[in-house]
């Protein structure tokens, strides 16, 4: 019989030392955890009872990590990422898990454990690829936007994996009865959660939140959860399904903000002991009696993987550097792995020799993981040699774009502070070049007449393309010192006497970019673009009592020329705290449109609640809008107003109908 208070204290110490170790080493937290349940579990010193309570305690940990995806669930999301979500995303998952059940059935294993054995290593972790791609600056870039939309259908994939596994695990039960059973169990919640579910979960927590109470608050966010998990294992699914419905329905209200916040340090505590269980089930004795093996599983494992991402992507018409970039950083397994894993075992459909092995490649897979990813652009240019050739075209354009310009400004970043900079320059008639890496905003931007090219400014060429030896200043427009200063160290380096002005959060980190070569350090908190303008407007000669003015007019005109911005594959991670504000959008009237020969006024856009920022049409430099104004093919509409307007407005103009009017 075990004491709980020491075994309570042997556990919470462990732990701490454990993440504080891997924390350190920059390895992920959950390995610390596999490693601290490894240790203390029944098959090393035995300090953790493998019991059922235990195990159904931890269980909970899956209930808030499903419960944190639902939450963070976006169909507008989904459906802008379509094709990389579904088309990308869909592919590798349903060919790795083809793959992976073939080679588990010819190793003499039945259908249940290949399908579980193949749909945990079809998972990739999305915790540690979003961190460290966010670190390497590399989110917004091609393989990294193409990564993200892998995951993201992973995360979705997972959903009918967890109603699966329970059905395959009823001995004795009509195969095709039980999963169709289960799948029509599954519709019936989502059905309930599209239609009575968002109905009733508004105003309840409108009237929970109106009591301003935290402690109640959070207790009523617990409830709801665990009362769909309930529910859904009581229909003979699982507690993650109804968990996954609870965070989408939540996901639906205005509190989602403050529910992820409230719920964070539950689902962290509680994700962590999950992570313990299973290190629990690891058996150092059979994984060393059979390391060959493992490493040989862990190597074709990678391999396969890898290949599989990067033959998706290059099938989608993606250049071979970008597929390999994609698949070396999505080769290894994931946190659901390992949930899939746990619950194959509950329901009693893997376990023993296959197992050990496949947990412990599939471990040693996330270990190897932040070298692969660190090193994917490296090892990708010494198998691809097109690869450097590609990006030289890039280059090329960039600097073809450029080549004429002269005494102008280098924008790093086309982000929303980015574009004010820029119509401030545009009203002062200064010439400059914007470098973004967002190519749907980069689109958007240059079809409104923008002079805005896709290209990394953190790096040589494209700075040297960009006209940098010429430039009279360089702007870094996003709040981001990782990438400022790599961008100031090639500056320092090729361009000393180039003025740079960066932009940052606060004024934390501004000593540091000043002693790396930034001539001003803006901070948001110095009234944001308006300053930033000032600052590059000074710096290029304009006389100070014409800033002053400028700025004045700009704040009694209420700021409009600030008003709207382009937006960009980057920003959906910011969709429901934007869900209000105004955004530029570029239509452009293409052959066949609607609104060919038909007047502004025929087309009644204010309806929408947009406003018609401007008209651009072929080799013009634009006209005012006139709601007498016939429209022609090839005519580019910029349009400013909130993401349903702009949608149903746009609508109109190219069908004659709103989807969702």
């Amino acid at each position: 019989m075990f004491d709980t208070l020491p075994l309570i204290l042997v556990l919470l110490i462990s732990s701490v030392l454990a993440v504080a170790l891997f924390r350190r080493l920059r390895l992920p937290a959950m390995l610390a955890y596999f490693l601290v349940g490894m240790a203390l579990g029944p098959h090393t010193f035995g300090l953790l009872p493998d019991t059922e309570a235990s195990r159904e305690f931890a269980e909970f940990g899956i209930v808030f990590l499903m419960f944190s995806i639902g939450l963070e669930f976006s169909l507008p999301q989904l459906y802008a990422m379509r094709k990389k979500v579904l088309g990308l995303g869909g592919a590798q998952v349903f060919l790795t898990l083809a793959v992976v059940m073939t080679v588990a059935k010819l190793a003499g294993l039945d259908w249940s454990s290949a399908f579980v054995i193949g749909a945990a290593l079809a998972m990739s972790s999305t915790a540690i690829v979003s961190k460290i791609l966010a670190e390497r600056v590399d989110l917004n870039s091609r393989h990294g936007r193409l990564s993200i939309g892998v995951l993201l259908f992973q995360d979705i994939a997972v959903v009918p994996v967890l109603v699966l596994i329970p059905a395959l695990g009823l001995a004795g039960a009509n195969l095709t009865d039980v999963l169709g059973m289960a799948l029509l169990k599954a519709a019936a919640m989502l059905l309930f959660l599209f239609t009575i579910g968002k109905w009733l979960i508004n105003p309840w927590f409108n009237v929970v939140a109106g009591q301003r109470s935290r402690e109640l608050f959070v207790m009523n966010v617990l409830m709801v959860t665990l009362l769909l998990a309930f529910a859904t294992k009581s229909a003979g699914l699982s507690y993650a399904l109804g968990a996954f419905i609870a965070g989408m329905l939540i996901s639906e209200t205005k509190f989602r903000y403050q529910v992820e916040s409230d719920i964070a340090p539950f689902r962290d505590i509680l994700l962590g002991l999950f992570f313990i269980s299973v290190g629990m089930l690891l058996n150092l004795q059979q994984i060393a009696a059979n390391l060959g093996l493992v490493l040989l599983i862990l190597l074709a494992f990678v391999l396969l993987k890898a290949a599989i991402v990067s033959l998706v992507i290059r099938l989608m018409q993606y250049e071979a550097g970008v597929a390999i970039r994609t698949g070396l950083i999505l080769a290894q397994a994931g946190e659901f792995s390992f949930v899939i894993l746990a619950l194959g075992v509950e329901q009693h459909l893997v376990s023993g020799p296959a197992l050990q092995l496949v947990l412990a490649a599939a471990l040693l897979s996330m270990v190897l993981a932040p070298f692969m990813i660190q090193f994917n652009g490296r090892i990708t240019r010494k198998l691809v040699s097109s690869y450097s050739r590609n990006s030289g075209q890039i280059v090329q354009d960039i600097d073809d774009g450029s080549k004429h310009l002269h005494n102008h400004v280098i924008i790093c970043g086309y982000g929303r502070s980015g574009q004010y900079l820029g119509r401030f320059l545009q009203e002062e008639s200064i010439p400059f070049v914007a470098l973004d890496i967002d190519p749907s905003r980069v689109l958007e931007a240059a079809a409104a007449g923008e002079n805005v090219m896709f290209g990394d400014a953190a790096r040589r060429v494209v700075l040297e393309a960009a006209g940098a030896a010429r430039a009279k200043a360089l702007i870094i427009s996003y709040a981001d010192n990782r990438a400022a200063m790599k961008i100031l160290h090639i500056v320092q380096e090729k361009y000393p006497q180039l003025p740079v002005i960066v932009r940052t959060v606060d004024d934390s980190n501004m000593e540091a970019l000043r002693e790396a070569g930034a001539t001003e350090v803006v901070p948001e908190i110095l009234e944001g673009s308006l300053m930033l303008a000032s600052h590059a407007l000074m710096l290029l000669g304009v006389p100070l009592h014409r800033v002053v003015k400028r700025i004045r007019l700009f704040r009694e005109a209420r700021y409009q020329l600030f008003k709207g911005y382009f937006h960009g594959i980057s920003d959906a991670e910011d969709e429901s705290l934007e869900r209000q504000q105004v955004r530029l959008h570029s239509v452009i009237i293409s052959p066949g449109s609607y609104a060919i020969g038909r007047r502004l006024v025929d087309m009644h856009l204010e309806s929408f609640e947009v406003h018609i920022k401007s008209i651009r049409r072929p080799n013009s430099n634009g006209m005012v809008p006139s709601n007498e104004s016939p429209l022609a093919e090839g005519d580019v509409i910029v349009l400013l107003g909130q993401p349903t307007g702009l949608s149903n407005a746009q609508n109109a103009l190219l069908i004659g109908r709103v989807a969702n009017k």
